[in-house]
């Protein structure tokens, strides 16, 4: 009976050589761009002040999640309710972002109380921004569907639930 047992495992040398490569490649260039000085990719609130955008319209809302699981959207300028996103709504985008910049906020010692000033800007860029922490996000980086639901709140003068999806009727809906 042999109880001998190897750890030893074989890479296969053209797996080495690549990796390798690839090491070396991304040390060149991040060498080139050092020495070379190459200036990082400016922020979207740097391009817009360079581009003299002007904001179109702004909006100041308040998200507060609900005990029954719905998350209601305050107008701040009104106080009216914007929007109800109820439970199991097809919102997975608004809840997502918000999810985030909660987390950031968190993360801060900041409660949900403060605001979001939902802007867009001449240049057809849509941001929100964190009136407290100052955090923005540029919801042109998500899709045309996805901006649309933002866009959907500044034009929005009151509350609309969204309904949940609602399942299929049995015989394709024919009774």
């Amino acid at each position: 009976m042999n109880t001998t047992h190897s750890d030893h495992v074989e890479v296969p040398r053209g797996a080495l050589i690549m990796a390798a490569a690839l090491v070396a490649t991304a040390v060149a260039a991040t060498s080139i761009a050092r020495i070379a000085q190459i200036p990082p990719a400016a922020s979207p609130a740097l391009v817009r002040a360079a581009d003299h955008a002007q904001v179109v319209k702004t909006r100041t809302l308040r998200f507060s999640d609900r005990p029954d699981g719905s998350v209601e959207i305050q107008d701040v300028g009104t106080g009216q309710t914007a929007l109800l996103l109820e439970r199991g709504s097809n919102s997975g985008f608004i809840r997502g972002v918000m999810r985030g910049l909660a987390r950031e906020r968190r993360m801060h010692g900041v409660g949900a109380e403060a605001p979001f000033a939902l802007t867009l800007w001449s240049d057809r860029q849509l941001s929100l921004t964190d009136t407290v922490t100052g955090r923005s996000i540029e919801l042109n980086a998500f899709g045309s569907t996805n901006r649309a639901t933002f866009v959907d709140l500044l034009t929005r003068p009151e509350a609309k639930p969204v309904a949940p999806i609602a399942a299929s009727a049995p015989n394709g809906g024919r009774s």
